[in-house]
């Protein structure tokens, strides 16, 4: 298990596949497994989408705000007007990932990469927690 540290992001959708690998070159030395990767924060999320297009993650942010926009419609708004939606968006896309580990990689699927969706306009750096269960 590691614990690495994201450089802060701007509000948006970033594909971070690199980072992880570059971050966590243990994970060379499984042959098969899983690996979960879990974020520490209740307002940027973790999730899989297509990692060749640069319209996606614009797009993607667009609909998250459009779903959670922000407003004076949110009760919770002691750190500002973003960040009630950042937690509704969230909670909307998780926290969470587990992925297959195969060969010293991420099983994923040619157009899939991990992405960090950060809700908060200053999020700040992120922390995210992966634990890597398998055979060496």
């Amino acid at each position: 298990q590691k614990t690495i540290t994201l450089p802060q992001h701007p509000r948006g959708c970033h594909v971070i596949t690199r980072k992880i690998y570059e971050a966590l070159p243990e994970l060379a030395a499984y042959e098969i497994g899983l690996a979960n990767i879990f974020i520490l924060h209740t307002s940027a999320s973790l999730t899989i989408n297509e990692n060749a297009s640069p319209e996606v993650p614009l797009d993607l942010n667009d609909a998250l705000n459009r779903l959670a926009p922000e407003g004076n419609h949110y009760r919770h708004d002691d750190e500002g007007p973003d960040d009630m939606p950042a937690h509704v968006k969230s909670s909307l896309m998780g926290p969470s990932l587990t992925l297959p580990v195969s060969r010293g990689r991420f099983a994923l699927g040619t157009w899939q990469g991990i992405y960090l969706n950060e809700h908060r306009n200053m999020g700040g750096p992120r922390s995210l927690v992966i634990t890597i269960q398998g055979q060496l």
